[in-house]
């Protein structure tokens, strides 16, 4: 009866990474013979361990990733250029900590994107926060943020992320809302937060995508500096296998 009220209790508690230990400790033979003390670690350990694995749930869920990717299935086997050295230094999520940037550019098909979700992924696991948005998405949900009155409010929203990844930059040149809708964001971000950015075009051709060329080099220069840059080549991916694993 006293157990059966304990872990009730528990569960008011919302402790419950704690009450399912305790029913798994009680059902095994010897479950007697563990000191007091190290019952007490034991339930602390799993109610730790469940509420890391909520959070994680929930970066995850609100990161809205376009694919489910993550570093382990990254494939260095297929000819694109890619430094697993590399991969494997911004797996440490370390960029993220130290608020740079990462820029994947090459072709279509090659990956970009997934190895953008997947280092994103690991940050969440790292304990980061993530934001994925394809850039015309990104730019349509800015304008219509704009006509409603949520701008601001959607502007601090992408700021808090720890990493937003621009996806697909560049696949038609910007007008003058989305010049000013992408400084804005990336003003935000610069110097405090992190963002990937995926593009088919090497940064030296971003100021002709841009435009105007006072707000192009002040884009350029937030994405730019203190950025990791990867250039992939090669042909797709798809053509070789499906689905596409990065």
């Amino acid at each position: 009866m006293l157990l059966e009220q304990t872990l009730e209790k528990l569960t008011l508690l919302k402790l419950h990474g704690m009450a399912k230990a305790l029913r798994a400790f009680l059902d095994q033979p010897k479950a007697k013979d563990i000191a007091p003390v190290d019952l007490v670690g034991l339930l602390v350990d799993a109610e730790y361990v469940a509420r890391e694995d909520r959070r994680l749930k929930d970066r995850l869920r609100k990161a809205h990733f376009k694919l489910d990717a993550c570093v382990e299935d990254i494939d260095y086997s297929h000819p694109r250029g890619l430094n697993k050295q590399a991969i494997l230094e911004l797996a440490s999520s370390r960029w993220v900590q130290a608020h740079q940037n990462i820029i994947l550019t090459g072709p279509t098909g090659v990956g970009k994107s997934y190895l953008a979700c997947a280092l994103a992924q690991k940050a969440c696991r790292d304990g980061y926060s993530a934001v994925y948005r394809r850039a015309p998405r990104l730019f349509d949900e800015l304008m219509a943020a704009r006509a409603d009155g949520t701008y601001l409010r959607l502007l601090q929203r992408l700021a808090k992320a720890n990493v937003l990844i621009i996806d697909d930059l560049g696949i038609e040149p910007l007008g003058a809302p989305e010049r000013k809708h992408l400084y804005e964001v990336l003003e935000d971000r610069c110097t405090v937060s992190s963002t990937i950015v995926t593009s088919q075009l090497d940064p030296k051709d971003w100021h002709a995508m841009i435009g105007e060329a006072t707000i192009a080099d002040s884009i350029a220069d937030r994405l730019v500096h203190n950025s990791n840059r990867i250039k992939l080549s090669g042909e797709s991916m798809r053509k070789s296998r499906k689905p596409q694993k990065a």
